[in-house]
């Protein structure tokens, strides 16, 4: 959604009841009103951590992070999404799109002007990494979008960018943002900052170091591009990132609104994801399957038991729970059965009040790892999937602390002998991209939806490990029977949200073949080898 709703975005805040602290500080940055420049973060920052979670209901059916058993019969086909389809007709899919072009929209543009009038080079540089994170996860979601036009107020029509373009577009953005987070002068002001900053309360550094971390993310898109890609270049935007788990970004939910707003997307008093279950896939790579019979400490406190205690994961091929038993069907992601959970502890990154994060360490060191793996460089590599590990075992204790969530914590014992474990990290030199991806899944599961299925389509999903010939994810299948308008092929996009496009935009649409009943098959420019 594009400039032209801009007015009727503000129209409807001005009609809603009460403000919460937690997304305007006291005040509508959104509505007709003049507020200082740091009172417009607030909301920007609650959409950057949590429009990926409304997508993510649908991208994470795409990765097999999860499945919706409870929409259908054992004797009907699954969803849509997990036959790699999309809903005609619909915006599922299409909130990132809406969050950027309006949520953020013509109010970042508005915040990054007064905070350049006013010299505020760390609030600037915080608004233009905003800025290149939006352009960044729509053309990884979607691939050519509207960059040069999208808040042309005198256009009706929008033309599409490609996703070249996009992606100069953000690295250009996110080196000016570098540039400016190094600044100590002008108006730079932690105190001010922290007023509207509830992910790192006015730290520039930290900032600064975030914004190194999506440039190595969107450097190492480009694994494809030969002659593009190069290792050094990630490896060094990883080491000058998050130092450890101190600097992941995360954002705490309060929890105190009526209207819930401020609660966690996933936490049970949201309704988003009761019906919603665990695949044999994920239960695949951490139950011992996959590798070598070792069981991950981290599985019985991220994933949800049967009543019988053991842990299984549903077949998105099959309709309902398949073959599975009541006993041994897996509860919800609370842990509990059916969708039961109110008012009860529930479970890792799914209580009311647990932080979520938009980008961890642990994810980093991943990167990391995949690249120093691509320049055969055995030693970083091993050391940085081994910090990847272990800040990912940390990462789950930590949320598990949130809000009184029921898992015991991952003892000091229990990590020692997991990665003393060479079926978990093997010896120096033995090291594969199979290892790496796979652990990288588990390390996002539940919240990188983003980032995995980048990952997923970068590997081109079935892709065999070039050294073991393993796959590079582990235990993946394709869809058994994929969504009739694929004509065979997998799902490699997302379409434009469909009220903002479908229904206004359809001639810049059909200039990209986006009106194509299986342009959500269509491989992105980046993934292209």
């Amino acid at each position: 959604m594009h400039t032209r709703f801009h007015v009727l975005f503000v129209a409807a805040l001005g009609l809603a009841g009460g403000c919460h602290d937690f997304l305007d500080v006291n005040t509508n940055p959104n509505g007709p009103q003049s507020v200082s420049a740091n009172l417009y973060l607030p909301p920007m920052l609650h959409w950057l951590v949590t429009s990926p979670q409304y997508d993510g209901r649908f991208v994470g059916r795409y990765t097999q992070e999860w499945t919706l058993p409870s929409l259908t019969l054992p004797t009907q086909l699954p969803t849509t999404w997990d036959r790699m389809g999309y809903d005609p007709g619909s915006d599922n899919g299409g909130e990132q799109w809406r969050d950027v072009y309006w949520s953020l929209g013509q109010n970042l543009l508005d915040m990054n002007a007064k905070a350049t009038a006013e010299k505020r080079w760390d609030l600037l540089g915080v608004g233009l990494t905003l800025k290149a994170w939006g352009w960044q996860v729509l053309t990884d979601l979607h691939g050519e979008i509207i960059i040069k036009e999208a808040f042309d107020e005198s256009r009706t029509t929008f033309d599409y960018d490609t996703q070249d373009y996009a992606y100069q577009e953000v690295q250009r953005l996110l080196d000016s943002a570098i540039v400016l987070l190094r600044h100590i002068d002008g108006a730079v002001d932690a105190t001010y900052l922290a007023k509207g900053d509830h992910i790192y309360n006015g730290n520039r550094v930290q900032w600064l170091r975030f914004a190194w971390g999506m440039k190595a993310l969107v450097l190492n898109h480009f694994t494809n591009k030969v002659g593009t890609y190069q290792s050094d270049s990630v490896i060094a935007a990883v080491d000058s990132s998050f130092k450890s788990n101190a600097d992941d970004a995360l954002l705490q939910y309060p929890g105190t609104s009526t209207d819930l707003q401020d609660y966690n997307f996933y936490g049970w008093s949201r309704n988003n994801i009761r019906s919603y279950r665990q695949t044999q896939f994920v239960v695949g790579l951490m139950n011992g399957t996959q590798f070598g019979g070792v069981v991950d400490p981290r599985m019985s406190r991220m994933l949800a038991p049967a009543s019988d205690g053991q842990y299984r994961g549903v077949d998105p091929n099959l309709g309902g729970f398949g073959a599975l038993t009541a006993a041994q069907q897996p509860f919800n992601f609370f842990g509990y059965a059916g969708t039961g959970g109110s008012g009860l502890p529930a479970r890792y990154i799914f209580a009311d009040r647990s932080k979520l994060p938009v980008m961890t360490y642990a994810e980093l060191q991943f990167i990391k790892a995949e690249a120093a793996l691509r320049k055969d460089d055995q030693a970083t590599a091993r050391t940085a999937y081994v910090n990847g590990i272990s800040a990912s075992i940390d990462f789950v204790n930590a949320r598990n602390l949130d809000a009184g969530q029921t898992p015991t914590q991952i003892t000091g014992t229990e990590k020692t002998a997991f990665l003393a474990d060479t079926n978990i990290v093997p010896a120096l030199g033995n090291l594969t991209r199979s290892h790496v991806m796979s652990q990288k899944f588990i390390a996002l599961w539940g919240w990188g939806h983003n980032e995995i299925w980048m990952d997923m389509r970068r590997y081109h999903y079935e892709d065999l490990d070039p050294v073991s010939g393993i796959e590079v994810f582990r235990g993946f299948a394709r869809p058994t029977n994929l969504y009739p308008d694929n004509q065979g092929k997998l799902v490699q996009r997302i379409r434009p949200r469909y009220n903002s496009e479908y229904v206004w935009n359809r001639a810049g649409l059909a200039a990209i073949h986006a009106l194509d009943s299986d342009y959500h098959t269509d491989t992105l420019w980046v993934t292209k080898r």
